[in-house]
């Protein structure tokens, strides 16, 4: 449907913007001013209008033929002409105009004769009479024939316009009408310029151009509306029209999907095809290397098991270092690469921390390794970190060489441990299977050549190659922040060389590499495949399990800010609060939250204190709430931050530096450092425990008779025998009639005679009086209890909630059930 605006109509068809406007409002349809839209069924209101007035008759003077009319002399045809010049711009005038024309040209045509007939004219006379009639003179005296003819006619003119002058004079004086006939005249003088205009304008006006509308268009995967309706050629209020008949609400910057653009699109007769995604710019272009260029690579070893089975014993005795005398507790805590040499043949092995609670370190561990060597101890056999080792491996794809650990112990059973381990689908291959058992023992190194020969085995026959002569391409191990270099990220290069000076990206942090440091302490200006290094030079702390890749410097801060942006973004999503949302949270309004602020020493420690953490959090009463989790020491800001949201600092095998302690003393502010992670869980556990709502349980006392019902002036006193136990002076208290509990308070007093007394045991006599209760009765029973606070944990709270959460299941399920039934 096309739109015209009401200038443009007024061009159209030669008349004035009011004329149109005066139009449509006769014809009630809005338009406010010149640039108001109009649809077709106004523009063709104005144009039937417009027709009908131009159909109308216009007032003429009446005509007279030529065969009646005399032939006219040349002053008479001058008079003639001047007579019907004013009355041709003026028939709209009205009769009397057109009479009084009529009367002054014969009283000029009179004067002419007359003056014809005195011949008192002169060729000045006959110049002027020429001017005042806006006629140039067309006498000419060029022969003597025609001289006394045009003094006449000269002589005519001059009496003429004597005579126009008097008639209008006469004419001012003796119509009323005459002024607004005068100024009437110069309305349609007006007129008829304003009419020329138009009609000059009209001429040059070119013709409406409809506008083509594309039949295909391409669009992306979601597209605001404006831009579909540019793609399109119509206006976007005719595509929001469209979806809001369709029941999309939808505005001109709302973005739609694919499907209802497609949609919206068929309605307008046009048919959509859909874009390829466009390309993510947080995205690492990927290189293509040539088979010809790879070459054979160092395999890449993680050593996986369970907890204190002796992986790091395994992995010094391989390497001649005691790397586990630095651990604290006995356990590893970061993941470890180191680069040995076997038979001439480099080997890099990462050895990941055995707790349960560094699963997804160990998960990294196993996605950027080539084989894995998984130790069980040979006296304890397979365990639950065991097992889930297993299914990292599996999941990547890794092979898995077992390395049956501490066979030189008494209690060790290797053979146990063999048979556990086909239960979990590792079979050896002394029984047809397809998987390398080998009996080792660390502190007496025995088995360890075997073990590396095995490994440079299953390498060879996979054939790991790498294309050393491209940028580099490599995974995040492990990173910290150091106080003298700043942020540290360990290195495991996959593809490429990395080489000082490189621009690198890492996640979310990019940089250019400063310095690189191997496994040895040595600096090195360049790693190759299979290389472990360290580096220095990124902006801040990359997140342990992020891809390394070389680009140009300006590209690779693009990428880091484009997923700096993206994070933002997903972030600010996941924060809108939804009314189930809201709802959720006003129930939730008496949880308890312990906030704490959490530091490390490296990123990986983070991870696995913040999950752990977070796993506490199974109950409806209180919760672990992490404000803020970082790598480094504990600086002023943590503990400001702590302040303001009332937080316990945890630092991880980290320091707070001298101002954070003073301001942590004085704010306040509790700091717990530790070098275990199990320390750390267990104290979050009993600072939970001790959040928890006390829970109490009632302890019955004693049983006491009312005998006798005793007044006094002031109190109303019930003279009672202990039946059983005892009676204190501050029980708890309730009264039961017929086995009816009718009252439950406390006792106002307590009296053995005349005397107060704490308590009255079994087989005694006693008088008590109870506050806020006097209707006592013979025969009533008076049971005393107390309420005893229970000792809960934080499991125990976990417990009950899952135990509360499985019955609402199971009612659910048996209302649905029901539901489904009916």
């Amino acid at each position: 449907m096309s739109k015209y605006r009401v200038y443009e109509l007024a061009k159209e068809f030669n008349t004035d913007s009011k004329v149109i406007l005066d139009i449509l409002k006769r014809n009630k349809f809005k338009a406010a001013n010149n640039f108001s839209s109009v649809g077709e069924e106004e523009r063709t209101a104005i144009k039937n209008s417009l027709s009908n007035k131009g159909a109308k008759p216009q007032a003429k003077a009446p005509a007279v033929s030529a065969a009646q009319k005399p032939a006219a002399k040349p002053a008479e045809k001058r008079a003639e002409k001047r007579a019907e010049k004013p009355q041709a711009g003026k028939q709209n005038h009205g009769n009397n105009g057109s009479n009084g024309r009529t009367e002054r040209n014969e009283r000029n045509e009179r004067r002419s004769d007359a003056g014809r007939n005195n011949g008192n004219g002169n060729h000045n006379g006959g110049n002027r009479a020429a001017s005042g009639s806006n006629r140039p003179s067309h006498s000419n005296g060029g022969n003597s024939g025609n001289n006394g003819g045009t003094r006449n006619s000269n002589g005519g003119g001059n009496n003429n316009r004597g005579g126009n002058r008097n008639d209008r004079r006469n004419g001012s004086r003796n119509e009323r009408g005459g002024r607004n006939d005068r100024n009437n005249r110069f309305g349609s003088k007006n007129d008829r310029n304003r009419r020329g205009r138009n009609n000059k304008r009209g001429g040059q006006q070119a013709p409406k151009v409809e506008i083509a509308h594309p039949k295909h268009i391409k669009l992306p995967e979601t597209i605001a509306v404006k831009d579909l309706a540019s793609k399109m050629s119509y206006t976007a209020a005719e595509v929001v029209k469209k979806l809001f008949m369709m029941g999309v609400m939808a505005t001109i910057n709302q973005e739609i999907d694919f499907d209802t653009a497609a949609l919206v699109a068929s309605e307008f007769g046009v048919t959509c095809e859909e874009l390829p995604p466009e390309v993510d710019p947080t995205e690492i272009p990927e290189i293509e290397d040539d088979p010809k260029t790879l070459k054979l690579r160092p395999p890449v070893v993680t050593v996986m098991g369970h907890v204190d089975h002796g992986k790091t014993s395994l992995l010094d005795c391989i390497r001649n270092t005691h790397v586990q005398t630095h651990e604290a507790g006995g356990i590893t805590q970061h993941i470890g690469a180191y680069q040995v040499n076997c038979k001439g043949k480099k080997i890099v092995f990462l050895d990941t921390p055995g707790h349960e609670a560094f699963t997804a370190m160990r998960a990294r561990g196993a996605q950027i390794t080539d084989i894995a060597i998984l130790v069980v101890a040979a006296d304890d056999g397979v365990m639950p970190q065991t097992i889930e080792a297993i299914h990292h491996a599996k999941s990547a794809g890794v092979p898995i060489i077992v390395a049956i650990n501490k066979i030189d112990k008494p209690g060790a059973n290797p053979d146990r441990v063999k048979q556990e381990l086909m239960e979990q689908g590792l079979l050896p291959e002394e029984y047809g299977g397809d998987t390398i058992m080998v009996p080792v023992s660390a502190k007496k190194q025995i088995g360890i050549d075997d073990l590396l020969e095995m490994v440079l085995l299953v390498a060879e026959v996979k054939e790991l190659k790498a294309n050393p002569n491209r940028d580099a391409r490599g995974v995040i191990v492990e990173a910290k922040l150091d106080k003298g270099r700043g942020p540290v990220a360990t290195v495991l290069v996959q593809n490429g060389t990395l080489r000082i000076g490189d621009s690198v990206v890492c996640g979310t942090t990019y940089g250019k590499v400063r310095a690189m440091v191997n496994d040895r302490g040595e600096n090195v200006k360049k790693a190759g495949p299979s290389v472990p290094v360290e580096i220095l030079g990124l902006n801040d702390v990359p997140e342990a399990g992020d891809i390394l890749a070389v680009l140009e410097e300006k590209q690779a801060r693009s990428i880091a800010e484009a997923r700096i942006e993206r994070q933002r973004n997903n972030l600010i999503k996941s924060k809108k609060v939804s009314l189930d949302d809201l709802f959720h949270q006003i129930q939730e309004g008496d949880i308890k939250d312990l906030n704490i602020v959490i530091k490390a020493d490296v990123q990986g420690s983070v991870e696995a204190l913040s999950s752990s953490l977070l796993k506490l959090n199974k109950n409806d009463e209180v919760r672990v709430s992490i404000v803020h989790s970082g790598v480094g020491a504990v600086n002023e800001s943590d503990v400001m931050l702590a302040s303001a949201s009332n937080a316990l600092i945890i630092a991880f095998n980290v320091r707070p530096d001298a101002n954070a302690r003073k301001l942590a003393d004085t704010e306040n502010i509790d700091i717990r450092t530790y070098r275990v992670i199990y320390d750390a869980i267990n104290d979050v556990k009993d600072a939970m425990s001790g959040m928890l709502k006390p829970k109490y349980k009632e302890v019955i006392q004693g049983r006491v008779e009312i005998r006798q019902v005793m007044k006094f002036s002031k109190a109303l006193v019930a003279g009672s025998y202990v039946l059983e136990g005892k009676i204190c002076n501050n029980s708890k208290i309730r009264i039961i009639r017929d086995n009816i509990e009718i009252f439950d308070g406390e006792i106002d007093s307590l009296r053995r005679f005349k005397d107060e007394v704490k308590e009255v045991n079994a087989g005694y006599e006693c008088g008590i009086s109870i506050v806020d209760f006097r209707d006592f009765k013979e025969g009533d029973i008076i049971e005393a209890y107390t309420m005893e606070e229970i000792a809960t944990t934080i499991a125990d709270a976990n417990k009950a909630a899952a135990k509360k959460r499985e019955e609402e299941a199971k009612a659910a399920a048996a209302k649905a059930k029901e539901n489904a039934k009916d």
